[in-house]
């Protein structure tokens, strides 16, 4: 399996892919609102992109859809509850449906609720396992539930899916927020070097190659995984007043979420 991040470089901080079979150069095009990039990058490299795939209805996901549609044929995915909200889609996707790109590449959509309630992620059965979590899961972060989206929802994915998944599962999110999420990490957990040294690495770095973090890598940065730390749990009494003592990890997670909404 290719994978091909492509940094858009817009206010919105929108990363787009293109995942393809090495055997067959056919493609599928994740949320590629960027389609001159998304349709350049295909044509330089001599592939053909055959599906389009949206992780969810926002707009900064699904406004490509009709250009690249147009200039390849590609057939349009997306979760089956969003086919009132994304016109001219071909399948929708369910929990465990696969789907196939060209010959090789294996992809099977999750059921991600949270930040919009037809939300999907893509899972790759490869021998290195990706994750295309469009606005579920980013780097250091989760995502945010303003526009359609539940923060319970999103607790039960991750609790119940995402934290499931192996630990080399490689992550590829819908955008790059990793400075401002890792920076929120540690105003929740000062004491998180792990989270300190990767600011150091990642600040000021080149969208255009960005860091590919692991699952393992967001268990020890990315506060929405760390529910049961002793710091994070102390750093919330400071901000709730009627916060448990020993507060369940969908209480941790929920009061991150509402903190992260104002941060």
């Amino acid at each position: 399996m290719i994978v091909e991040q492509i940094w858009t470089g817009n206010d919105y901080r929108n990363f787009n892919y293109l995942i393809v079979c090495p055997e067959t150069g056919e493609a599928m095009a994740v949320d590629p609102l960027d389609h001159q990039k998304c349709l350049g990058v295909a044509k330089a490299k001599g592939w053909q992109i055959t599906y389009v795939l949206n992780t969810h209805e926002h707009f900064d996901h699904t406004g490509g859809n009709d250009a690249v549609i147009a200039a390849t044929g590609a057939k349009l995915l997306a979760h089956a509850n969003a086919k009132n909200a994304i016109p001219g889609m071909d399948r929708g996707l369910n929990a465990g449906d696969r789907i196939m790109v060209g010959k090789t590449v294996e992809l099977e959509a999750l059921d991600t609720p949270g930040h919009t309630m037809s939300h999907v992620c893509l899972r790759s059965h490869t021998d290195t396992p990706a994750l295309f979590s469009g606005d579920t899961l980013f780097n250091a972060g989760a995502g945010n539930c303003h526009n359609g989206g539940h923060p319970a929802e999103l607790y039960e994915t991750f609790e119940k899916q995402l934290t499931k998944l192996p630990e080399n599962t490689l992550i590829y999110p819908g955008h790059d927020y990793m400075t401002n999420n890792l920076e929120f990490t540690l105003d929740r957990e000062p004491d998180n070097e792990s989270a300190k040294r990767l600011l150091g690495k990642v600040s000021g770095q080149d969208p255009n190659a960005a860091l590919v973090s692991t699952l393992a890598m967001e268990r020890e940065i990315n506060t929405f995984f760390r529910l049961t730390s002793p710091t994070v749990i102390a750093r919330l009494h400071e901000s709730f007043n009627d916060l448990p003592d020993d507060p369940d990890p969908k209480t941790v997670f929920l009061k991150l979420r509402e903190l992260r909404n104002k941060w």
